[in-house]
């Protein structure tokens, strides 16, 4: 069956997996349509995310493909069997097709790493602050600014969730006053109160750190539970890019170990506070706040 509507990025990647697979076991698409009762189009169809793949069929071009491993063998069947809706379904043509992916493969997500250099993290960020940011990158008016933030409010419901979230933010990003003192301050505070939940680690990467960050620009991971499944969520000057290659998410995993690595120790408000009030991101942020006259 075919889907209606436009691809997701979890169909795609579906697809993209299955045709790694293939290939890397030797068969053509009319060898693998072959052992299910499918034509060779109609395999090229579902490795571009266009058709719908039942169970049966898939646990026997798996088998076929010689991949033995439970986890990531259950990941695609999940993938498979997933409808792609969600509460994000109700932003359907009131935001881009890459956000609603993005809000659906943090929902597959048990854990998710976030580096973040200008800007405050999406699922961290305040309405007032969320606002500020649309309100300066509108360009063709498309999206409206009123739908955008909601979206992006929506999104945070999981951080209420059973889920692992660990933020690198850039000292740059807490410097930012674009949205105004009393927004940034506020700001500020709310990160200090979301890192006291016991899922939530959130660390500074200061200017002073003694090395060179292992990464130019932002990005984030999202673990469905199997790494070799990862969504890695890049963001560029034009558009927010979705990879799912191995050696791309083999790299960006290590470059946020690096980056935690870098980073000032994690905000916790139970640490007892001696010295310079930044030898960690508690004491950094507290200073900021500090600097900011409301």
């Amino acid at each position: 069956m075919g889907y209606k509507g436009p691809i997701s990025q979890r169909q795609r990647r579906f697809g993209e997996e299955l045709q790694r697979l293939r290939t890397a076991a030797g068969l053509s698409a009319a060898e693998a349509g072959a052992l299910v009762g499918m034509r060779g189009p109609a395999v090229s169809h579902t490795e571009a995310g266009r058709i719908t793949l039942n169970a049966e069929r898939l646990a026997i071009w798996l088998d076929a493909y010689g991949c033995t491993d439970p986890v990531y063998r259950s990941g695609l069947a999940d993938m498979a069997r997933s409808t792609g809706k969600g509460w994000w379904s109700a932003f359907e043509d009131r935001v881009p097709m890459l956000s609603l992916d993005l809000a659906e493969a943090e929902d597959r997500s048990i854990r998710i790493t976030n580096y973040e250099m200008l800007y405050i993290p999406g699922v961290l960020q305040l309405p007032a602050y969320a606002e500020a940011i649309y309100e300066d990158s509108q360009g063709d008016g498309k999206w409206a600014i009123a739908d955008a933030v909601a979206f992006r409010m929506e999104r945070q419901r999981i951080l209420e969730e059973d889920r692992e979230f660990h933020f690198v933010i850039h000292e740059a990003a807490l410097h930012m006053r674009f949205p105004g003192d009393e927004v940034m301050r506020a700001q500020l505070l709310h990160l200090l109160d979301v890192a006291e939940r016991p899922n939530v680690t959130i660390q500074v990467l200061p200017f002073a750190a003694v090395k060179k960050p292992p990464s130019p620009g932002s990005f984030l991971c999202c673990d469905p539970g199997c790494l070799d499944l990862s969504t890695i969520v890049v963001d560029t000057p034009a558009r927010a890019e979705h990879y799912g290659d191995p050696e791309t998410i083999a790299a960006y995993w290590l470059k946020f170990e690096q980056l935690k690595d870098l980073a000032l120790p994690a905000v916790d408000a139970a640490e007892p506070r001696r010295g310079t009030a930044m030898r960690d991101s508690w004491g950094l942020l507290h200073h900021l706040l500090y600097l900011i006259q409301v």
